[in-house]
């Protein structure tokens, strides 16, 4: 059940929902038990809008205290539970001015509306159970992604089909459970019996189904964030020029000389729906000079904090040791290996690179070709997605996807036991948790300041 005491749904709140700025139209939007009475103190149209059927349009105008006219709108409302919010919904659409939709808002306060709070619209949709806080965190999805493929991951998670996915596994552990503690509870009864070995096959499926969703969410985060990679190498073996070529645009500054790059730059392009943020580093060395020192020290956090490490090596060079150390550090995070400098001798082959490093994507490259560094950004999509993934996506948040692995994690603890041979009020105990963890999830159970930190984030007037 929802607690809603912490915020007072007897208010009718008042914002303006459309951007702020010179337009065509502004919306001035009302929500609470008394938007129409509000609206109706300050709209006059040929016939009041409380007599004019929800969500028709009706002309009119908006005047102030005294009876003068503010602008010509147009009105229209919502019936709860028909709306955005769930409550009575009234809109205003008047002239798009700074100051005409200014006056409309103060107006509709002064007639005994409540300024919003930043996301005070779309979290009282979540309070009044039109969406859940998967489809409510969705919202803002939508409103900034950059990409139609991000767009789309969006408006499938407000759509509700990552609820429904979560609330099938809910349901798949919520009759295991109930079969599981009636054994339990009532071992004499005639129930049927849950053997072990259909409970690993059902508590299996369950994991394998939770590993795809959280896959799924994790290509919606990266829809959404966008992937960070790490362009790394010792000094003066072409990251920037990489850079600069992935960029198709001269960020970085290019020389003969060594240690040039000594901050971190980053550049984003979007490739495949999917925003891919370039970080061009510090060449990996040990130094006496202070400000490469520190450079090599970000270097090393934005290797930590990469989605993916880009290792270039000069084919023209041998490696050197410091390289060599880095290949057997390489191997334990996602990374792909460019030879770079194709256009001159090469000293280093791709043979040479796969016998120390035989299970990683090595491509060789110069930065001065463009079929190259085309298949390269494919290669960073591949390597970080199936191929059909990235149209299965969905919009999905950080807190989400930890929460889905502790959902997860209580399920593997679960099969973890049984397969022991454990007591089976263990696994019904930790099927409990995983069932808590959706609830939370979904926003059945929430404390007021995970709710607050949500919709905080977004505007006001949404």
């Amino acid at each position: 059940m929802l607690e809603k005491s912490f915020l007072n749904l007897d208010d009718t709140i008042a914002s303006i929902s459309t951007a702020w700025g010179e337009a065509g139209i502004a919306i001035v939007r009302l929500s609470g038990p008394q938007a129409l009475d509000i609206a109706e103190k300050a709209f006059r149209g040929i016939k009041p809008l409380k007599d004019t059927p929800p969500r028709y349009m009706r002309n009119g105008f908006l005047l102030d205290e005294r009876g003068a006219p503010i602008d010509e709108v147009l009105g229209v409302w919502f019936r709860s539970p028909k709306s955005y919010t769930g409550e009575d919904v009234v809109e205003i659409h008047c002239h798009g001015g700074l100051l005409v939709a200014s006056k409309c808002l103060e107006l509709l306060i002064a007639q005994g509306a409540r300024l919003a709070e930043p996301g005070e619209f779309t979290q009282r949709a979540f309070l009044n159970g039109r969406i859940d806080l998967t489809q409510a965190e969705a919202v803002l999805g939508v409103i900034r992604a950059k990409s139609d493929e991000a767009l789309l991951s969006a408006a499938r998670t407000l759509r509700g089909e990552l609820s429904a996915k979560v609330n099938s596994i809910y349901d798949s552990l919520l009759n295991i459970s109930a079969t599981l503690e009636a054994n339990l509870d009532f071992p004499e009864e005639d129930i049927p019996y849950l053997s072990k070995d259909d409970l690993f096959q059902s508590l299996n499926a369950i994991a394998l189904n939770l590993q795809d969703v959280i896959y799924r969410c994790k290509v919606g985060k990266a829809l959404r964030d966008g992937i960070k990679v790490a362009i790394v190498g010792r000094p003066n073996v072409g990251k920037s020029s990489i850079f600069n070529a992935l960029l198709e645009e001269t960020r970085a500054i290019v020389t003969p000389i060594p240690g040039t790059t000594r901050d971190i730059i980053e550049g984003s392009i979007v490739h495949k729906g999917i925003p891919i943020i370039f970080m061009d580093t510090a060449g990996l060395r040990a130094t006496d000079d202070l400000v490469e020192t520190i450079g090599v020290s970000m270097a090393q956090k934005a290797l930590r904090e990469a989605d993916l490490r880009l290792w270039i090596i000069d084919g023209s060079e041998q490696l050197t040791k410091e390289e060599i150390d880095m290949a057997m550090e390489l191997k334990n995070h996602s990374h792909i290996v460019a030879i770079n400098k194709a256009d001159i001798p090469q000293v280093i082959s791709l043979e040479d690179v796969r016998q120390m490093l035989p299970e990683s994507e090595i491509m060789v490259l110069s930065s001065y070709d463009k079929e190259a560094i085309r298949e390269l950004k494919e290669r960073i999509v591949k390597k970080l997605f199936k191929d059909s993934a990235i149209n299965e996506g969905f919009n999905a948040t950080a807190r989400q996807i930890e929460t889905l692995k502790s959902v997860l994690s209580c399920v593997e603890n679960s099969i973890s036991s049984l397969v022991s041979g454990e007591p089976q009020d263990l696994v019904a105990s930790n099927l409990l948790e995983a069932r808590y963890h959706i609830d939370r999830l979904l926003g059945r159970n929430f404390d007021e300041d995970l709710i607050h930190l949500i919709f905080s984030q977004f505007c006001v007037g949404k």
